[in-house]
């Protein structure tokens, strides 16, 4: 027993590092968007919030795997972690909405360059054969701050004001720097061995990258597969509280108690799935996450009634994290560590466009034939990829990459 807690011992801080901002990160997103709100009164500046993060991705993701590869991650981790408390920390201070997109824009780029070495990190730090109970955990904790983060904003803006909580949301990234800080290094990296950042070594990194992927076709292409189901799940999610007000009917209330029930079924799949993690290969927890939650957006799609949309909302909300925990552990037992800065990087820079195309198309679609129709569309189109992936999953002879010894 003090052996195994002794292995889960760095896990465990790099898990509760990552808890306390995942839930900094709900607590911003409450009090931003309600900031932006009352210094604008305006729907299109809120929307905006969206539209920020993917276009810096798409500005910023074709050199950040080049500077993340050759460099510590844990100290990257750390120094994004401080940006983002800082640059939030100074939102209050803003004196008009331009300002506050500029200082966006740069939490933004402190995330691009944070998911990257944040997912080679935690490769480097976890064995192989504690990845899959750490993801599920990780699932978990993630859907705890979908929860829990929302609920401590709201409270704080309640008793005190937004200034004040994001203030006090600041110091949850700081927080979490500090528990990186007593983890090991895990790299030996030479000062003199490191390349500049140029045009012509990006064009060298991004050529690398596109080799890998063409020498490795089959683990590329399921999680190109995933990623272009999560981009249609992002889009349909950003068309969510029109869907759910303005054609199904529901009140502010409903949909809050909506978004409530839907973290309780994640918290709820995310704490059964971090017990019997051993139970599940890689396999079936990759294709029962992708093909029910195709079912609860399909439902979801369908729905007439708050009760209708509560069952696929809770079918979504618990089976997304055996998705996400099974594909991010396929990730990181099939990526070099060496290449995994430079990979994610590139795969989440066709991810933003691809978010950005797809959020207009539902838009403009949307206007053309209605919502719901758009709607329907999408989760039937998500529904039969889902039906081709798990297919392609279950194909003999790729067995060898779900191999988690």
């Amino acid at each position: 027993m003090e052996k195994e807690m002794s292995r889960w011992r760095n896990p465990i801080i790099l898990l509760s590092s990552l808890g306390m901002a995942n839930i900094g990160d709900f607590i911003y997103l409450v009090a931003i968007n309600l900031i932006v709100y009352q210094m604008t009164g305006s729907a299109t500046a809120v929307a905006i919030l969206w539209i920020i993060g993917p276009l810096t991705n798409i500005l910023t993701k074709f050199w950040t795997g080049s500077y993340i590869d050759y460099r510590s991650k844990r100290k990257i981790m750390i120094q994004t972690y401080l940006f983002r408390g800082f640059f939030i920390m100074l939102i209050p201070l803003a004196p008009n909405i331009g300002f506050i997109y500029f200082l966006l824009m740069f939490l933004s780029i402190a995330k691009a360059f944070f998911g990257p070495a944040s997912m080679t990190y935690t490769t480097m730090t976890v064995p192989i054969k504690m990845r899959k109970r750490f993801n599920a955990v990780r699932s978990f904790t993630s859907s705890s701050a979908f929860i829990i983060g929302p609920a401590i904003g709201g409270g704080l803006i309640l008793v005190t004001s937004i200034n004040t909580t994001l203030w006090l949301n600041g110091l949850f990234f700081i927080m979490a720097a500090l528990l990186l800080i007593v983890l090991p290094n895990n790299e030996k990296i030479e000062k003199e061995s490191i390349p500049s950042l140029t045009i012509a070594q990006v064009k060298k990194d991004f050529t690398t990258v596109t080799t890998f992927m063409s020498k490795n076709k089959y683990i590329t292409f399921i999680y190109l597969g995933f990623i272009f189901i999560m981009v249609a799940t992002f889009a349909m999610d950003a068309q969510e509280v029109v869907f759910t007000q303005q054609v199904i009917g529901l009140s502010e209330v409903e949909y809050s108690l909506l978004i409530s029930i839907t973290g309780i079924g994640s918290v709820t799949g995310g704490l059964l799935l971090s017990i019997f993690s051993s139970h599940f290969s890689l396999r079936y927890m990759i294709v029962i996450g992708i093909m029910m939650s195709s079912i609860g957006y399909l439902i979801y799609a369908f729905s007439w009634s708050f009760g209708s949309i509560v069952i696929g909302f809770m079918i979504l909300g618990f089976f997304l994290v055996f998705l996400n925990a099974g594909i991010t552990t396929f990730y990181q037992n099939n990526i070099p560590v060496d290449l995994m800065g430079r990979v994610t990087s590139i795969i989440q820079l066709f991810q933003s466009v691809a978010q950005i195309v797809l959020i207009l198309a539902v838009g403009f679609l949307g206007d053309i034939f209605s919502l719901r129709v758009t709607i329907v569309g999408l989760a039937s189109v998500m529904f039969v990829s889902s039906l081709i992936y798990t297919i392609l999953v279950f194909k003999p002879p790729f067995s060898n990459v779900y191999n988690e010894k």
